[in-house]
């Protein structure tokens, strides 16, 4: 079968398409039949070595996806051969069949198309843990969304909105936010045009901020925190920019608020009955249209190299997806 493999760190160019051997699975696993993978920002980083979990080589990128079970394992109930599901490896979904733990999979509903089920785990289930488990959101409180037209700042601006958020979507031009206004955000901030802290004191009012979500980092923190109102919540969620930010811890102290990481994959290990309930509601609501899945482009497989530079050169607005 195809497979796209990384056998060094260095750039995306440097990813080879090759035939390896189809996967057998083992007890407790199936083997799917990958019909999308989808692409995210830490495959940019995984490729280069610059990420906090490094794969041994050889290894394929793409951590999500979707696909018809093939075969199962011994110890399997829950699944059986031509079942539609979506799936969770944390690498290796970027080749035309992948053996991966039934735990690691849901069943996905007919009404759902594979490029858009292929992209709902990681940045829903990350934006779902974040704003219920980790931000504790209510409704009527106001979120801010940093990077709001990428993958993680769309599920967010759209998973606040069911949650009965306020959303204040931030992004570097006004393409971005007409794109975040189109899923549901009620307010907007240029944040290259505009100064960041300004113009959220300003919509934030005598409160202030609630919660930001925050998958940017960079120059880009420290504005947002001093943005939040007593006893808001600052989620770290990951640093497109490149650039961890250092914030000055007087700021947590005047505002008495919290800075909350949220790192999902490791929840998943921990809390795998409560990832699997997770994912239950964003396929559902994904299914009813109340979550877009939306996908900014298709690509095959040989063209990764063309997907993951516009990853990385921020031009991608939703989800990018391979198609074996």
């Amino acid at each position: 079968m195809k497979a796209i493999l990384c056998t060094h760190f260095g750039s995306p160019d440097q990813l080879e398409l090759t035939d390896i051997p189809e996967p057998t699975g083992g007890p407790g696993e199936a083997v799917v039949r990958v019909k999308a993978a989808a692409l995210n920002f830490f495959d940019t980083l995984i490729i280069a070595g610059k990420y906090q979990h490094k794969p041994p080589f050889p290894f394929s990128p793409a951590a999500e996806f979707a696909g018809i079970v093939e075969r199962v394992g011994s110890g399997i109930t829950d699944f059986a051969p031509g079942d539609r599901v979506i799936g969770y490896m944390g690498f290796g979904a970027a080749r035309e069949s992948v053996a991966v733990p039934a735990a690691q999979l849901v069943k996905m509903p007919e009404k759902l198309d594979f490029e858009r089920a292929a992209g709902l785990t990681v940045i829903y289930a990350t934006t779902l843990y974040a704003l219920r488990a980790r931000a504790a959101l209510k409704g009527g409180e106001t979120l801010v969304v940093l990077g709001a037209s990428g993958g993680t700042g769309l599920a967010a601006i759209e998973i606040g909105k069911i949650m009965g958020a306020r959303v204040i979507a931030c992004a570097s031009s006004d393409e971005k936010l007409v794109f975040a206004r189109s899923h549901g955000a009620d307010e907007t901030v240029n944040y290259a045009r505009e100064d960041l802290r300004d113009a959220l004191k300003r919509l934030g009012g005598a409160r202030g901020i609630d919660v930001i979500y925050d998958p940017v980092g960079g120059p880009y923190a420290e504005p947002a925190v001093r943005s939040l109102g007593w006893e808001g919540r600052y989620l770290v969620v990951g640093f497109a920019a490149g650039e961890i930010p250092k914030l000055p811890l007087n700021l947590v102290l005047l505002k008495s608020c919290d800075i909350r990481g949220v790192l999902w994959g490791a929840w998943t290990l921990r809390e795998p009955q409560a990832q699997r309930a997770l994912m239950n509601d964003i396929v559902r609501w994904c299914a009813d249209g109340k979550l877009s899945a939306h996908v900014h482009a298709v690509y095959a497989l040989h063209e990764i190299a063309t997907a993951l530079k516009a990853i990385a050169d921020r031009k991608v607005m939703g989800k990018i997806v391979l198609r074996p």
